[in-house]
C-alpha cells in the first residue's frame, strides 16, 4: 500500500496501519502458539509493508511479525521508518518480544510504536520500550 500521493492525517494512518496489519494478522502461521500476531511499518516514502508470525515445528526457530514486516521493507530498499503497527488475535495489546524490540530500535529508531488492542491504541516510543538498547560503537 502508498499513502505518499495522499494528504495523510495522523488518524488515517493509524486506521490505514491497523487495516494493513489486521489483514497481515490473517495471513499468520501459528500452529503451535495458536498466537496470531500482524504488524505494519510506515516508511517515510508513504508505503505500508506488513509481517505476521511465522512457526515451525523448531520453535526456536519462530520469526514474530514485527521482524517479518520491517525486513519486508528493508529488503525492499525502504528507509526512515517512521511507524509500526502491531495487533494480535487474542484482542489483547501485543507488545514486542526483546529481540524485536532490538531490532526495532537498531532499525528504525526514530519510528513511533502503535500497539491495538480491544481496548484502544497504545503509542509509544522506542526508546520507551527499549531504554537501552544494544549498540555496537
Amino acid at each position: 500500500m502508498n499513502l505518499l500521493n495522499e494528504p495523510v492525517s495522523t488518524e488515517d494512518l493509524i486506521d490505514a496501519l491497523q487495516r494493513e496489519a489486521l489483514g497481515a494478522l490473517e495471513r499468520a502461521r501459528a500452529p503451535y502458539s495458536g498466537f496470531q500476531v500482524g504488524a505494519a511499518v510506515y516508511t517515510e516514502d508513504g508505503k505500508i509493508y506488513t509481517g505476521c508470525n511465522i512457526e515451525n515445528s523448531s520453535l526456536t526457530l519462530v520469526i514474530c511479525a514485527e521482524r517479518v514486516a520491517l525486513l519486508n521493507a528493508l529488503s525492499d530498499g525502504a528507509k526512515g521508518i517512521k511507524a509500526i503497527m502491531v495487533v494480535s488475535g487474542s484482542g489483547d495489546f501485543c507488545y514486542p518480544c526483546g529481540i524485536c524490540r532490538q531490532f526495532i530500535a537498531e532499525f528504525a529508531p526514530d519510528s513511533a510504536l502503535y500497539i491495538a488492542g480491544r481496548k484502544g491504541i497504545k503509542k509509544y516510543s522506542v526508546s520507551e520500550l527499549l531504554p537501552h538498547p544494544f549498540v555496537r560503537k
